[in-house]
């Protein structure tokens, strides 16, 4: 008789056990469909293990004491990616007039320089032997 009724408890516990089972997968499912897709902020900036930025997304406010062409500097939406030194290697920036991209080497000044603005576009490649400019033909 006491057999009986472990065979009993033991064949409920697995009962309870497959149960769990079976049910545990879809829970995590339906725990995942409700989470966000979308991560929203108004910056977001990645650091290394020492804290230091190594790579950020900001939105500049328009800056009147910044002039660009004669007008003020734009709002712009900024993406660098810096060096273990803190230089900005790589900016590419978007705003309601166009947007750049500048991709800067090891040594000062060595970049290249991607911009599209309004209906022109430029690129301009710099190092320690000067500059070279280069538009489109008209």
């Amino acid at each position: 008789m006491k057999t009986q009724k472990l065979l009993i408890v033991l064949t409920a516990a697995n009962l309870g056990l497959l149960c769990y089972q079976v049910i545990q997968p879809r829970l995590a499912v339906a725990s995942t469909l409700n989470s966000p897709g979308v991560l929203r902020g108004r910056a977001l900036e990645i650091v290394d293990d020492r804290g230091r930025i190594r790579a950020s997304i900001a939105i500049l406010p328009e800056d009147p004491k910044v002039m660009w062409k004669g007008k003020p500097y734009p709002e712009t939406t900024l993406l660098r990616l810096m060096s273990p030194d803190g230089r900005p290697n790589v900016k590419l920036g978007a705003s309601h007039s166009g947007a750049a991209l500048v991709i800067g080497g090891e040594a000062d000044p060595t970049y290249i320089q991607v911009l599209a603005e309004g209906g022109e576009s430029t690129l301009k490649l710099v190092n320690e032997n000067g500059e070279r400019l280069i538009r489109p033909e008209k």
